[in-house]
């Protein structure tokens, strides 16, 4: 699968459009303001003495609709907010939004258009916006050019799947239950192979880009080293558990089921602290573990909702490797309702068979 060119998130405002069914990850981005904050503060000092001028900050895999502008907004009205406070003229102030090149772009310029008469009240205020198409596995900016990086829910993805699995036609997810498990080790093996290798790329890059003591605040999506039920688990496993519901049914080809790999993997939290403390350029200032779900409204969330978001999510990768079909895809977000659905509720469900957790981390550049 070429990851880098055909991976993004449904485009557009309809029904299945990601724009319309993520409001996990707005929850998500919400709960990020307070390490932005926090990261903000230390770029600029808490005295307003020897403010910078200019700052440059970047969303890296901001996908598109309502969320596309959260992260880099909250950020920009910290900076100003400072500003002020310490009587300061305001800098200007570069806005860059990244996703991959088949992201919808349309969509995050309008929305960059608006970012740029949200503080028409300040004096002189001065944004400047871009849009960076491209792979965070790449160099993306100048060397030494920024200031601040966010990315929300998107370091889980891979660069691709791991190349020894498909070598070996090893399943992500074998239909065969006791196969399965005995590959389980081999699977998770190869794909925290893959992620440490994107991380560790990604950690790298950055410090390159970044200024020194320039900040990133990040989430992902990952699992708890203290919780037995979530070391066999995955974050692609809620599709491919409904893909194999399907092929049993012959909905979908089995052959082909065994042949597809989701770019995905959700890391333990030790491992991301050890990849970082390996790789070297960044310090931990904080990290946070958080239920997904947590404090959020069930009557803002159902199974129906859950499954078109991760239709959303998932269905151009579905589809690269499956055929294009609305009956294949109306099938899926069924599936995965239904397989959510039961008498003990969809968080009893998604605790007990997908138990993931969102890693926030606030890092610093070493000096």
């Amino acid at each position: 699968m070429a990851t880098k060119q055909s991976l993004h998130m449904n485009p557009g405002q309809g029904e299945t459009s990601y724009a319309r069914n993520s409001i996990v990850q707005k929850t998500e981005q919400d709960r990020m303001k307070n390490l932005i904050n926090e990261a903000i503060l230390g770029i600029c000092g808490l005295t307003g003495t020897s403010l910078p001028k200019s700052m440059a900050i970047a969303d890296l895999g901001c996908s598109s609709g309502p969320n596309a502008l959260t992260l880099v907004s909250a950020t920009v009205d910290t900076i100003y907010r400072h500003y002020v406070q310490h009587s300061q003229p305001l800098p200007e102030v570069s806005v860059f939004l990244n996703d991959l090149p088949d992201n919808d772009f349309n969509s995050v310029a309008t929305s960059l258009a608006t970012l740029k008469h949200i503080h028409e009240d300040l004096a002189d205020p001065v944004v400047i916006t871009g849009m960076i198409p491209g792979s965070f596995y790449e160099r993306l900016f100048p060397c030494g050019s920024l200031h601040f990086v966010c990315s929300s829910n998107s370091l889980h993805w891979l660069s691709k799947a791991p190349e020894d699995l498909k070598e070996g036609r090893i399943p992500m997810y074998d239909m065969d239950e006791h196969l399965r498990l005995s590959r389980r080790a081999v699977v998770a093996n190869a794909y925290a192979c893959q992620f440490r290798k994107d991380f560790t790329q990604f950690l790298r890059l950055r410090a390159q880009e970044l200024v020194p003591g320039g900040r990133m605040v990040v989430s992902l999506y990952g699992r708890c080293s203290h919780n037995p039920t979530s070391k066999s688990n995955q974050a692609w496993q809620v599709v491919t558990v409904a893909l194999n519901d399907m092929a049993s049914r012959g909905i979908i080809d089995k052959e082909k089921l065994d042949s597809f790999y989701v770019p995905l993997y959700a890391p333990l939290e030790n491992e991301v602290n050890e990849i970082i403390n390996d790789e070297g350029s960044f310090v931990i200032n904080k990290m946070l573990m958080r239920n997904p779900f947590s404090g959020m409204d069930d009557a803002l969330v159902s199974p129906k909702i859950i499954a078109l978001a991760i239709r959303a999510v998932f269905e151009s990768t579905i589809i690269l490797h499956f055929g294009s079909s609305q009956e294949i895809m109306d099938e899926f977000a069924m599936t995965v309702e239904r397989n959510l659905s039961s008498r003990s509720g969809w968080r009893a469900v998604l605790a007990a068979e997908y138990p993931l957790v969102l890693l926030c981390l606030s890092l610093t550049k070493v000096i």
